[in-house]
């Protein structure tokens, strides 16, 4: 309980009313005393004739505060040695803010001193009980930091002697990370003083706002959820989303980190990504990869197609086990175009080479066998497709 910002008792729950409301209604009957400075007497202590049983501090005829057994239990003291010693403490606030209002600026200088030390008390108060509790709250988040760091490290060790899947690996260690997480915002709740249940009461009743408000990013969580279980996709494998192509480096319960092949990274929602058609071209080791050649109508096409199934499978990257197709594609207007199709390695890089070895021995092969290439001679050898 305060007077005009100073601290005068520590009021404690009765049995009608609680601490709050006790405070208030004392500090309103000093202030009425106040407004009077002229019946100002002083306080004195007499058995209560209220409803609680104690000792009543009077001031000019005014009940003041009431001591009870709980007070003085509280106190570790007897009743009337704590009525006494209230007394004293009434007294002394009162005679204060008489001086202060009798000082300079009068009654308003004391009220404005009043109203600045009142809430800079209050501040300070506030301030002890909230920074020690902010303190633990900031070092219960830490401690759980490392605890979720540190078994995200130790899941990574047990998963490369015991699992080689990276996206099973992944799912359980960033699940392992989220929920020690959570568990330690809780206790953090709980540190600075509120009631862990009654917060989650309170989220409950305003999830549907929430919800609302956050769909975005809970259904790209949901989705990042269902892409880690379903797996579409391994961490390593080169796919194809929408405009974006590159290698899964990352899947985040957010967004799916994709590097493309000049190097820059995309990060994809995954709830995009979930709903989109998705090319997975390295799902499976083998690939077939295909060129376009171009040749004269007067070209001997069955004896150029068995030049070109025989050099084929001597070009770097191509599976010699696999055959190689030569069929004709289409009759152009001045050539005949022959696909060539090969297996090779699904990897971007090897795929990649493999299509410019076979083109550079196809043309070795058509020249060191005497078969002329078509006319004008300017002419691309492939227009380079997957067919697989």
């Amino acid at each position: 309980m305060r007077l005009e910002g100073q601290a005068v008792l520590r009021l404690g729950p009765t049995d009608t009313l609680d601490a709050r409301s006790r405070v208030r209604n004392v500090e309103a009957r000093l202030e009425s005393l106040l407004e009077r400075p002229e019946v100002l007497s002083p306080a004195r202590v007499e058995a209560s004739t209220g409803e609680t049983p104690g000792r009543s501090v009077i001031v000019a005829g005014v009940p003041v505060v009431t001591v009870t057994e709980t007070d003085a239990q509280d106190n570790l003291t007897s009743v009337e040695a704590l009525a006494a010693e209230w007394a004293q403490a009434v007294d002394d606030a009162l005679t204060r803010a008489q001086e202060r209002r009798l000082g300079f600026g009068g009654r308003f200088g004391a009220e404005v001193r009043s109203s600045v030390e009142t809430a800079f008390l209050r501040l300070g108060d506030s301030a002890i009980r909230l920074v020690p509790r902010l303190l633990a709250a900031l070092l219960v988040v830490g401690l759980f930091w490392a605890l979720a760091s540190l078994t995200r490290y130790l899941l990574r060790l047990v998963f490369r002697l015991v699992i080689s899947d990276l996206t099973v690996e992944n799912l359980i260690r960033q699940l392992s990370y989220y929920a020690i997480w959570a568990i330690g915002l809780v206790v953090a709740t709980d540190a600075l003083g509120f009631d862990p249940e009654t917060v989650v009461t309170g989220l409950g009743l305003t999830g549907l706002a929430l919800g609302f408000a956050l769909k975005d990013i809970i259904s790209n969580f949901v989705s990042g959820l269902l892409i880690l279980w379903l797996r579409p996709f391994q961490l390593g494998d080169q796919i194809i989303v929408g405009s974006s192509e590159g290698n899964v480096e990352r899947i985040h319960l957010r967004a799916t980190e994709i590097r493309t092949y000049d190097g820059r990274v995309v990060m994809v929602p995954n709830a995009e990504l979930f709903t989109s058609r998705i090319i997975n071209n390295t799902a499976a080791p083998l690939r077939r990869g295909n060129i376009t050649v171009f040749l004269g109508y007067d070209v001997d096409l069955e004896r150029a197609a068995e030049v070109i199934r025989a050099a084929v499978p001597d070009a770097e990257g191509v599976l010699a086990e696999r055959p190689v197709t030569v069929r004709v594609r289409q009759l152009g207007s001045a050539d005949v175009e022959l696909d060539v199709a090969f297996w090779t390695d699904s990897r971007r890089s090897d795929f990649a080479n493999a299509l410019s070895a076979v083109q550079i021995t196809v043309i070795d092969a058509l020249r060191r066998n005497g078969i002329p290439l078509p006319n004008p001679d300017v002419r691309l050898l492939g227009n380079l497709e997957d067919h697989g």
